[in-house]
């Protein structure tokens, strides 16, 4: 979808608008991610509470697999935080290689030998690496895959797909 988390309000006025205008949904796919950890965390969130209300089906997908693009197999590399990156491909719209993650030398080196085969995107600006062109996932394309009969899905329970474990910050002890 390509929204920041400070969208969220316009995120559920858009779902509001698209139940009135097709009615109740037989089947819920959401994009896991990688990505913004608020919005990812809103998507699955919503979607859970949309099967709940509607009893739909809800299964789940690497946002990385919606790209918007003429390619079949393509490399998607995004700014994972903490000095690094995370890199995955894609083949046929299914994860071929999950991400992995990456730091700025070793993604260059990554990227150079993938440049001549596959066109690589990023879901963000990083002007760092050259040939790298930006495109966002599709809430179309997810939801053209959702209705593939053979495509395997992440099922119930969702989770965003996190690239690390979750970094806690503790308060400092008073001495």
């Amino acid at each position: 979808m390509g929204k920041r988390p400070e969208n969220s309000g316009e995120f559920f006025k858009n779902v509001a608008e698209t139940q009135k205008r097709f009615g109740m949904p037989e089947r819920i796919v959401v994009g896991l991610g990688p990505g913004s950890y608020a919005g990812t965390r809103i998507a699955v969130s919503t979607a859970i509470g949309l099967q709940i209300a509607t009893k739909a089906e809800l299964v789940g997908l690497s946002s990385l697999c919606a790209i918007e693009c003429d390619a079949v197999e393509y490399a998607v590399v995004g700014d994972a935080r903490r000095k690094s990156f995370f890199l995955a491909q894609v083949r046929g719209n299914t994860l071929a290689v999950p991400p992995g993650l990456h730091t700025e030398a070793e993604l260059r080196i990554a990227l150079d030998s993938l440049r001549t085969r596959i066109p690589i995107f990023a879901v963000e600006a990083l002007p760092q690496f050259e040939g790298v062109s930006v495109r966002h996932p599709s809430a179309r394309i997810l939801a053209q895959l959702a209705g593939e009969a053979n495509r395997a899905f992440v099922l119930p329970p969702l989770e965003p797909m996190y690239l690390r474990e979750p970094h806690i910050t503790t308060p400092k002890q008073d001495v």
